[in-house]
């Protein structure tokens, strides 16, 4: 073999050789195969973790921008021993929530209120030093409370009523929650006067928001408008049903020093204290007594001022229809000296029924003035002399009860005339006996015959 030929053949064996090693076996082609797998899969994950590193970058850079009043979003990771509830936010850093913070109303256990992993939105309070618990201070109760703001002032600009419980009697009215807290006044809680609000503490109650300011935390509610409207629309209904003269149940619902007002189911009507009964009623509440139900005559319905007189009397008989059967003429009885005039002294039989005793039936002896015999509220005892139903007058007696006193012999019969003898100067039967008559006689004629003789 010549030289050429040798060096052609090294030099196919060499291009066999690199051409071997050119071509993969199925072995190296499995190698060749992973490793490009591995130098991809290394390529991603270097890729996510730069994904992560810019991301946590940019959370890093959202978080120092996050500042005390914002609203955030985060997951709840978990409650601690302190029943603080631990906030995983979106910005990539922790926060706690203090179970004061949690909720606007009253929590023991947080988990009452959040369960692990549920997202919520919160407000930041303040930023923490101490970041073992986490970076931020947190509160989910002012979140709901914001949204509540926001749905009274919706209800408010719609005028529409909410409903809540009572939950606190304060000075001045009485407090409610509504997720924030509303202000009752006393005299927005009903139509009347109610001095002891504690009968309200714990009922739940329909109210008008009459005050709304969100900026100051201010919600001012009323209940006594809501009952108002109410008792227009049965007042309207009560006045078209109410007749002159029909007769009709109510309850008492008030009392006055000029009347009683009662209840007709919408509307109040007045008894006036000289309708309450026949006789005088010095004050409504000696006859009545507040919720005791009545039966009263309908007097007069004034529709445009609103207005109904009642009356009880009008129901009652008449004081006098009986006088005559209770006190007939020659009945001994009792009574009360109600008033004393010049004349004589006016005696309370019965309510209502005075009769008069007159100055002269007081005694059998002259009587100057009544006060002699009798005093205004003295009991005494009388006797009927008359009685005239029709003109309402009953006549009595004092002294019609007293046995008259004796008369002295004197005072019954005049002694007789004793008659008058003369004295006698002589004897009858002596002629020359004469009397003073004589003497007299005598001496009288002389005088006349003087007389007479001058005249001539």
């Amino acid at each position: 073999m010549s030289e050429n030929e040798n060096k052609d053949l090294e030099v196919n064996e060499e291009e066999v050789e690199e051409t071997v090693e050119q071509e993969p076996t199925e072995d190296t082609v499995e190698e060749s195969a992973d490793s490009e797998a591995t130098e991809e899969t290394t390529v991603d994950e270097e890729e996510e973790e730069e994904a992560d590193v810019e991301s946590m970058s940019e959370a890093l850079d959202a978080s120092v921008e996050v500042k005390p009043g914002d609203i955030v979003e985060g997951v709840v990771l978990a409650i601690d021993d302190d029943k603080n509830v631990v906030v995983g936010l979106d910005t990539g850093h922790e926060g706690y929530i203090p179970i004061r913070e949690l909720s606007t109303k009253h929590v023991d256990d947080p988990s009452e209120e959040v369960e692990i992993d549920e997202r919520i939105r919160v407000t930041v309070l303040r930023i923490v030093s101490d970041k073992e618990e986490g970076s931020f201070i947190l509160s989910k109760k002012r979140v709901d409370q914001r949204e509540v703001w926001n749905e009274l002032q919706e209800k408010f600009d719609n005028d529409e009523t909410v409903e809540a419980e009572v939950n606190r009697v304060v000075k001045g009215g009485v407090t409610v929650d509504l997720g924030v807290r509303g202000f009752v006044p006393a005299s927005q809680l009903d139509t009347r006067f109610v001095r002891d609000l504690s009968q309200f503490e714990g009922n739940t109650y329909e109210f008008k928001i009459i005050e709304i300011d969100p900026q100051n935390r201010q919600l001012i509610l009323s209940r006594r408008e809501l009952l108002e409207a109410e008792e227009e629309v049965k007042r309207e209904e009560a006045l078209e049903q109410l007749e002159e003269g029909s007769t009709v149940t109510g309850t008492v619902v008030r009392l006055t020093n000029f009347g009683a007002f009662v209840d007709l189911g919408g509307i109040d009507g007045l008894v006036h204290i000289s309708e309450i009964a026949h006789e005088h009623v010095d004050h409504p509440e000696d006859k009545l007594t507040v919720g005791e139900e009545i039966e009263v005559r309908v007097l007069n319905v004034d529709k445009e001022r609103e207005r109904v007189s009642l009356s009880i009397k009008a129901l009652l008989p008449g004081l006098w229809d009986t006088v005559d059967e209770e006190f007939p003429a020659g009945t001994v009885t009792t009574g009360i000296v109600k008033r004393i005039v010049d004349f004589g002294a006016f005696v309370e039989l019965k309510p209502g029924v005075e009769g008069l005793v007159h100055i002269s039936e007081m005694a059998h002896r002259h009587v100057d003035t009544p006060h002699e015999v009798v005093s205004e509220n003295e009991e005494i005892e009388v006797k009927v002399l008359s009685v005239d139903q029709e003109a309402q007058r009953v006549s009595l007696s004092i002294k019609a009860l007293e046995d008259a006193p004796e008369r002295q012999e004197q005072e019954q019969r005049p002694e007789p005339r004793q008659e008058v003898r003369q004295p006698q100067l002589r004897d009858e039967d002596d002629e020359a006996a004469f009397t003073i008559g004589d003497q007299l006689g005598d001496q009288l004629k002389g005088l006349f015959e003087d007389d007479d003789e001058d005249e001539e």
